[in-house]
């Protein structure tokens, strides 16, 4: 018989998972979490199985004839946000110790799962920063660099714009970058920058999926193929988008007889 607390360790399980999911975690980080705040809660059967869409976990009192729950939660989006990575690490240790029961462990979610992320601002200067420094890694010229924090900045600012429409990521990437490369080829049209291709490439590292390919590799190692297999799919989407956004611009600009 699984007991009140049993079901509702259960659900603190299955949010925990979900969150860890929704903000980039590995797939043997989000089966471990689940397994773990279970057996701390003293169920005795937990078998986990979770893709990058989806949580599939059933738990049980044991025995042929024991009771058996099943949950499935489906994974629509996915983003990556370290900090809540962080913090659902945190609370399912303190979870385990016995620092937190069920309940304060559940409301302590429900506070990690509604933080925003840093304020719209402090982004862009990032997005304006990382173009810049990543500009002047690959050649560009000061000038360069200054024209890319500008022009990376705007990609940013458009890309969080599209993505409040709730538009397939293929598109915002193809999109945030061909608006990239016709600013690039404004710039340096008008003399206010010296390379365009360095400007781009600065540029297009904002949307470059390197998190998805890291995961997509650990998943691999950790013998989770279906996994792996759908996050290094997901990663060559986007690659192919930056490069049909910036390629699409170039061909249009040299058939209408532009230099770059």
């Amino acid at each position: 018989m699984i007991t009140q607390r049993q079901h509702r360790g259960f659900i603190l399980a299955i949010k925990a998972g979900e969150i860890m999911m929704k903000s980039g975690g590995e797939i043997y980080r989000v089966e471990d979490i689940i397994t773990m705040i279970c057996r701390a809660c003293e169920i005795p059967h937990v078998e986990v199985f979770a893709t990058p869409t989806g949580i599939f976990a059933s738990i049980g009192s044991g025995g042929e004839d024991g009771d058996i729950k099943t949950y499935i939660k489906s994974i629509p989006a996915r983003s990556t946000d370290l900090h809540k990575i962080s913090s659902i690490n945190a609370l399912s240790r303190q979870f385990v110790n016995g620092e937190l029961d069920v309940e304060s462990a559940i409301n302590r979610l429900k506070e990690i799962e509604n933080e925003g992320t840093y304020h719209i601002f402090l982004r862009i200067f990032g997005a304006s920063l990382a173009s810049s420094l990543f500009c002047l890694l690959f050649g560009g010229s000061a000038k360069d660099a200054i024209a890319g924090a500008f022009i990376g900045s705007i990609a940013y600012l458009f890309s969080t714009f599209l993505s409040k429409y709730k538009i397939s990521y293929f598109i915002i990437d193809f999109m945030s970058c061909a608006v990239a490369t016709f600013l690039a080829l404004i710039a340096t049209t008008v003399g206010v920058a010296d390379g365009t291709d360095f400007i781009v490439i600065g540029v297009l590292m904002l949307f470059v999926p390197g998190a998805a390919i890291t995961n997509a590799l650990r998943d691999f190692l950790t013998g989770d193929m279906l996994s792996g297999v759908a996050r290094m799919t997901e990663a060559f989407a986007i690659s192919v988008a930056l490069a049909l956004g910036a390629g699409f611009i170039l061909k249009i600009w040299l058939a209408l007889g532009g230099i770059f």
